[in-house]
């Protein structure tokens, strides 16, 4: 048998992997995570130098799934990973990993793109699945591209109508087809409490219904590859530790670099890097968690998350128990968190200093995401001196044509424009306008 998954909330029976993804959420509220991290052995690791970017998720996506043979997951993997990360040095041992090289200039791709098959892979023949997916900016357009057109899969996408940039809303409304995308009147955690209820809802158990937020396990594992990739192309010997700089808000991007931590991969100290959103800084520093509701709004929008879901699951990693409302049953071991993870919360205005201050010392254009991890970055290396000569990997989430008005005010100039976004100011949009309310999409649902 392979690896199970069991529920955060331990009340709902253990499943295997596919069972997981097509379900989303477990029926008890919780978040499926793996009975065991496999381990990565040294010599594979030091494989991984110069692979292809497929090869090494083959490897990892392998040691976690069962049900599907060899040659199918290597098919898979090669078909999704058409692309690459990029990595640029930066000045002493920093290096920027880009993560915008997919089909719609965003990290979310490197998920979304591998999703798509495996959803498929157990859907059975003639079964119609309805992934419900509520989005802060770049989830919704990555869901939306790698699951357009796809048989018997309907995609439906909430989005708070005030909160995505221009390119982000359109990136989704304009796809038509099985994708549907609702405006919601409220903030990115109202989209999300409504997902969360319809999961939970007995009255649309007659629905298939799951997700693509990175409340499904799909997300998370295929999000450990990055991190794994990026360190093998930088090193020669497998002992030299790494410090990874991520921008934060709903945590899947974090939970994949813990995921990879647990595998083996040497991680000195993992920086989470937040806006004003300082829900997990204060909760780290004070061993209480208190939700921020609602959510502050930021230029780093995709992060604007006043409660993140995967929170459970990295209270879950260190040993404690946190459910779906943000109640914490069991405190974690916060001595060997702090020991790992240094979290930082950065305000807009050290968002717009460190983005001009890039172009003007590194000559790099940051979008205001990953200008949020490289501050925290560059701030942690302010107090810890000692770790001038650590390799260290900031991670830039999205496209800075993605945030055209905002780079334009801060630098002056336009941001180069990737072809996945040249062309949507042609196309037309279509959505809906819905109140945060969850009885008008109940009543949306039970229509389908």
């Amino acid at each position: 048998m392979g690896i199970q998954f069991y529920s955060t909330n331990f009340r709902a029976p253990k499943t295997d992997f596919f069972t997981a993804v097509l379900t989303g959420q477990a029926p008890d509220r919780g978040l499926y995570m793996p009975e065991r991290i496999p381990g990565i052995a040294k010599a594979d690791f030091l494989g991984f130098s110069g692979a292809q970017y497929y090869e090494v998720a083959n490897f990892v996506l392998r040691l976690f799934l069962d049900g599907i043979s060899d040659e199918d997951l290597l098919a898979k993997c090669k078909k999704a990973y058409s692309f690459m990360p990029r990595l640029e040095k930066a000045s002493g041992k920093k290096h920027i990993l880009w993560l915008d090289t997919g089909p719609t200039a965003s990290f979310k791709d490197f998920a979304a793109q591998m999703m798509s098959p495996l959803m498929g892979h157990k859907l059975g023949r003639g079964e119609k699945l309805i992934i419900l997916t509520a989005t802060s900016g770049d989830t919704g357009s990555a869901i939306a591209n790698a699951f357009h057109n796809i048989p018997n899969i309907e995609i439906l996408i909430l989005f708070p109508i005030d909160e995505v940039t221009p390119n982000q809303r359109k990136q989704m409304t304009t796809l038509g087809g099985n994708v549907k995308t609702i405006a919601v009147s409220g903030k990115f955690d109202d989209c999300q409490a409504m997902v969360k209820e319809a999961f939970a809802d007995e009255r649309l158990k007659k629905l298939k219904l799951s997700s693509a937020n990175s409340i499904n396990i799909a997300r998370l594992i295929p999000q450990s590859v990055y991190y794994i990739w990026a360190y093998t192309q930088l090193v020669k010997e497998m002992g030299e530790e790494v410090i990874f700089s991520i921008p934060s808000g709903n945590f899947g991007d974090m939970m994949g670099a813990l995921l990879a931590w647990k595998m083996g991969l040497p991680i000195r100290k993992l920086i989470v890097a937040t806006n004003a959103n300082d829900e997990f800084p204060a909760f780290l520093a004070s061993g209480q968690y208190s939700k921020i509701e609602p959510s502050r709004m930021c230029i780093s929008n995709a992060m604007n998350v006043g409660h993140p879901s995967n929170l459970t699951r990295l209270i879950d990693i260190f040993g404690g128990q946190m459910d779906e409302k943000g109640m914490l049953l069991k405190a974690p071991d916060m001595e060997k968190m702090r020991g790992l993870i240094h979290a930082v919360s950065v305000s807009d205005g050290d968002t717009r200093k460190c983005i001009a201050d890039t172009y003007r010392e590194e000559a790099i254009v940051l979008e205001p995401h990953g200008a949020v991890a490289w501050y925290a970055l560059g701030e942690f290396l302010k107090e810890h001196k000692e770790e001038a000569e650590t390799l260290c990997i900031s991670l830039e989430t999205a496209n800075p044509a993605k945030f055209p008005e905002e780079i334009n005010k801060i630098l002056g100039i336009s941001p180069a424009v990737p072809e996945s976004l040249s062309k949507l100011d042609k196309l037309k949009e279509d959505y809906i306008k819905m109140d945060a309310d969850y009885k008008a999409f109940y009543g949306y649902l039970a229509r389908l």
